[in-house]
């Protein structure tokens, strides 16, 4: 059985005017506005998620980050090109509403994991 998230195809994207929230419109009439910066930190590119368990990597000094440039990624995805040069990272229909539904919670996680290893949304590092 799968549920509105595995099935739901968006019927809007759009880059806000100041590049920094993605905002997804969905067929069941949900729809999310997505911050540029929690995108960048939580993409799903092997840069940020690793090649394999254990090797997540934390992301600071993302604060500010805008999006620079949005393409299609077949029928079941977007890529996302970062004004910081990232743009490896491909947002599936299903990530992007689990970051619209979800978000507060793993950005939470996030900011709890930034300050565990002395990082900041502000100040630009070396990820870890």
């Amino acid at each position: 059985m799968s549920d509105a998230s595995d099935s739901s195809w968006p019927t809007e994207i759009k880059v806000a005017a100041d590049k920094r929230s993605l905002t997804i419109s969905f067929d069941d009439g949900t729809a999310f506005a997505v911050p540029a910066e929690m995108m960048r930190v939580l993409s799903p590119s092997a840069e940020v998620q690793g090649h394999g368990p254990g090797q997540k990597v934390t992301v600071p000094g993302k604060r500010m980050v805008g999006i620079r440039n949005v393409v299609a990624a077949g029928n079941y995805a977007i890529r996302i090109a970062f004004d910081d040069g990232h743009d490896s990272g491909i947002f599936t229909w299903k990530y992007l509403r689990e970051l619209g539904e979800k978000g507060q919670d793993l950005f939470a996680e996030y900011e709890r994991e930034l300050a565990a290893k002395g990082m900041n949304r502000d100040t630009p590092g070396i990820a870890r």
